[in-house]
């Protein structure tokens, strides 16, 4: 299916009613696979179907005004869309109905993602970028309500930077500019942050974005007065409406019923947007959901028999039937006619696409049956054995996981064994998991040759001795950076105009202009969204959170959209964006900065990295932009005004990502920590000298990933003790990286004694010096804690402190 979506300012009217036969049949063959989803999922044959039914007319009109270049930010209720646009064919509905692991057949996610979530591929096998400019473009969609918002506003800015800044090699991103980033939308979910956010954002910056809301006026079972205020979303952001005097949005309002209105609008939206870099607002009116929300339940549960019977009498698809016969663009024995062909034709796309879902488990159904009859025959379990056999040929349609189980299960029946038949079975099982576990967990990184973690130390070179304030080396370095990378672009609160709150960025704005090193209000969510969106479409952006503890407010989309992308499109996508914060040890509740052991968590698909003072960042910075993944660098709050050593090589000397560092070697005890605490343990270690204990200090530096050459477990078997100091709470990045070492490491191998962690209180920090000491590790508290696991050990030696 390769339709050719032009608008009607283009074609002949002759053209134009093709054109509208062609919308008619993608419009039904689309609610088809809605209605016959519906059913396979009820069937069990699937496990959640969320459709695009009663949506299908506005999309049509989308797709007409949609052009190559141009990118959407969407979400799960698009399938019409995408079939408008050829991306979408009906067996590739139903393979990504049934979670198909074959990227092939299910071109979406692989299977990764629930039906419904649509993207595009922008890289080619290598990882290298293809030509956006020559090709449709669809950001891969995340299911979370308005999560789409923050990377749409940053889809259309890269389009303002393409177009406004020079020197930016545009080849395969841009054409001057010209393209638009369309957004789609729930009714119910504009009510969340995120669309605000974002609407205003791009109200501010002026960006070739547009809106599309599809209003059916629900939220699942909550109607729109209890979502919206005067339960109207165009008329609640009437004030966005630009004038002569001032600019916003455009705004503009449609039923989602009226064919010929809808082209108009979106080909006038597109028009205004491209043009002139003006946001639009479509708010598309009346809409449906004749099978309601999702498989999940009925609305006959929720809607009153007048709403239900307006729905039906309203459905888009019927109002456009009506128009079709009413101006005599088509007869009703021939909509009859491509009604029934598409149900067929649908009919037959669901079942090639399961039998084809199911080819594979079948094929290994009969490599494993007759293993197991033969190992059960040799074995004296061989009842047991046969019942997991018998079991395995009543799953008519069996599931990788059923493979997998009923095959690991009968190794336990073989324990102790030693026959040819035992080894087949474990080879078989060793194959199968070693196959079709990547299926499912490959991707969370970069896994070509060109990744961050294969970007080899340059070790910074110094020309004098002289020393500077910290930020200085950062500032250099950035300038040093933009100049070498013209995509390259740095914004955040305050990064502008005072080149940010501790001068990293001084004068930087003056020299590189304000839409390279920019300011923006105070909006973390969409700060991070700005640098996923140009990130997506080939720049470099460095995006500014002020502090760590801000980061807070961008957690949803650093971990839902940033952090899952490589993952979610099986390494089709990519947004290389770089996030800059600063924190740790600064005072009090709200500004304490080390939430560190959320972060490792929420944040696997990105890197975190932990620099000890401004040289070790300015290393990561430049290692990050020979590579293409995203990360979280955190300078260290209270290392600005220290004074550094400057390299001469700035822009070029590369911290490694995923190694260690070790400080000072040592006999005794092994301590690791990372960040401004890490000079506390610095001085701590060079105290305990004066008692007798040689501890040899490590920098973590690198969280995701830690350690990778394994360097702290070979200190351990130096030291055959070990330490984790860190000012996150109890049970945080302490305990992951304890983790780290002893067990994945396999650490505990070398250990005489118990290891230990030191971590800040439970509690925030309370205000103020006082407030940090007695709330975060000291100096004394760690050499109090190395002190007393030297005593246990030997007490004689090291007799008790107090």
């Amino acid at each position: 299916m390769k339709p050719n979506p032009s608008t009607s300012n283009d074609i002949s009217f002759d053209d134009f009613k093709s054109q509208i036969l062609q919308d008619y049949e993608t419009a039904v063959t689309s609610r088809e696979c809605s209605v016959m989803g519906r059913r396979e999922v009820l069937s069990g044959k699937a496990k959640f179907g969320i459709f695009g039914d009663g949506k299908e007319l506005p999309q049509l009109a989308m797709a007409r005004a949609f052009q190559d270049g141009d990118f959407r930010s969407g979400y799960y209720r698009d399938q019409t869309f995408m079939m408008a646009l050829g991306y979408l064919s009906p067996k590739a509905f139903f393979h990504g109905l049934y979670a198909t692991t074959d990227l092939e057949k299910e071109p979406m996610s692989a299977g990764r993602q629930m039906g419904g979530h649509f993207v595009t591929h922008s890289l080619n096998e290598d990882g290298s970028w293809k030509n956006l400019t020559e090709q449709k473009n669809s950001s891969a969609d995340i299911s979370c309500t308005a999560g789409q918002m923050p990377r749409l506003l940053g889809l259309a800015q890269a389009s303002k930077i393409y177009r406004n800044v020079d020197g930016i090699d545009q080849t395969n991103f841009s054409k001057n500019g010209d393209e638009v980033a369309w957004g789609t939308i729930g009714n119910a979910s504009t009510s969340e942050g995120h669309f605000f956010e974002t609407m205003n954002a791009a109200g501010v910056m002026q960006v070739p974005m547009v809106v599309c809301i599809w209003d059916d006026e629900y939220g699942i079972s909550v109607p729109s007065e209890y979502h919206t205020t005067k339960g109207d979303i165009s008329e609640a952001l009437s004030g966005l409406q630009r004038d002569d005097d001032k600019k916003g949005f455009e705004i503009l309002k449609v039923k989602g019923w009226d064919y010929t209105a809808l082209i108009h609008a979106f080909e006038n939206a597109s028009d205004i947007a491209r043009e002139g870099h003006v946001p639009v607002l479509i708010h598309v009116t009346e809409l449906t959901q004749p099978q309601g929300h999702s498989t999940s339940g009925s609305h006959e549960r929720y809607k009153s028999s007048e709403r239900l019977e307006w729905e039906r009498e309203n459905d888009c698809n019927k109002r456009f039937r009506e128009w079709i016969l009413e101006n005599g663009i088509s007869t009703e024995e021939y909509l009859k006619k491509v009604e029934r062909e598409i149900k067929h034709k649908v009919r037959a796309a669901k079942k090639e696409a399961w039998s084809e879902f199911l080819k594979p488990q079948l094929a290994a159904k009969k490599e494993l049956v007759p293993l197991l009859e033969k190992t059960a025959n040799q074995s004296p379990n061989r009842a047991f054995i046969t019942k997991l056999k018998n079991d395995l040929i009543a799953i008519e349609e069996p599931l990788k996981k059923d493979l997998a189980s009923k095959s690991r299960q009968a190794l336990r029946y073989l324990l102790g064994e030693s026959t040819p038949e035992k080894k087949q079975l474990q080879q078989w099982v060793d194959d199968f998991l070693a196959t079709n576990e990547p299926q499912f967990s490959s991707h969370l990184y970069n896994e070509l040759g060109n990744k961050a973690t294969k970007v080899e130390q340059v070790l910074p070179s110094y020309s004098n001795e002289s020393e500077v304030d910290g930020r200085i080396i950062l500032r250099d370095n950035f300038d040093a950076l933009f100049t070498k990378y013209p995509e390259a672009l740095v914004f955040g609160e305050d990064t502008g105009n005072i080149g940010d709150v501790n001068q990293g960025l001084e004068g930087l704005q003056k020299k590189y202009g304000e839409l390279r090193v920019a300011d923006t209000g105070i909006r973390e969510t969409s700060i991070i969204g700005q640098g996923i969106g140009m990130a997506l479409r080939g720049l470099r952006p460095i995006a500014e959170i002020q502090y760590l503890d801000y980061i807070l407010y961008a957690i949803q989309t650093l971990s839902d959209d940033l952090a899952t992308l490589m993952y979610r499109t099986v390494g089709k996508q990519k947004a290389p964006l770089i996030v800059r914060t600063r924190g740790h040890r600064l005072e009090g509740i709200w500004h304490s900065g080390s939430p560190m052991g959320g972060l490792i968590n929420l944040l696997r698909g990105m890197y975190i990295l932990t620099p000890r003072n401004m040289t070790q960042a300015a290393g990561f910075y430049n290692t990050l932009m020979k590579s293409d993944e995203p990360a979280l660098i955190i300078e260290s709050l209270n290392g600005y005004r220290l004074k550094e050593k400057k390299p001469s090589n700035l822009g070029e000397f590369c911290t490694p990502i995923g190694k260690v560092e070790t400080l000072k070697e040592g006999t005794d005890i092994t301590l690791l920590s990372y960040g401004s605490t890490l000079r506390i343990v610095e001085k701590v270690a060079n105290d305990l000298l004066e008692v007798g204990i040689d501890a040899e200090v490590i920098d973590a530096q690198s969280l995701l990933p830690f350690d990778l050459e394994h360097d702290v477990v070979k200190s351990l078997q130096k030291t055959n003790r070990f330490l984790v100091i860190d000012e996150d709470v109890p049970g945080g990045c302490s305990a992951y990286l304890l983790q780290e070492v002893v067990e994945k490491q396999g650490g505990y191998r070398y250990l005489d004694s118990a290891p230990q962690t030191l971590s800040a209180k439970a509690h925030r920090p309370a205000y103020a010096s006082d407030g940090d000491y007695f709330s975060k590790p000291n100096a004394e508290d760690i050499f109090e804690k190395v002190y007393q696991i030297m005593h246990e050990s030997d007490p004689k030696s090291y007799p008790a402190l107090r």
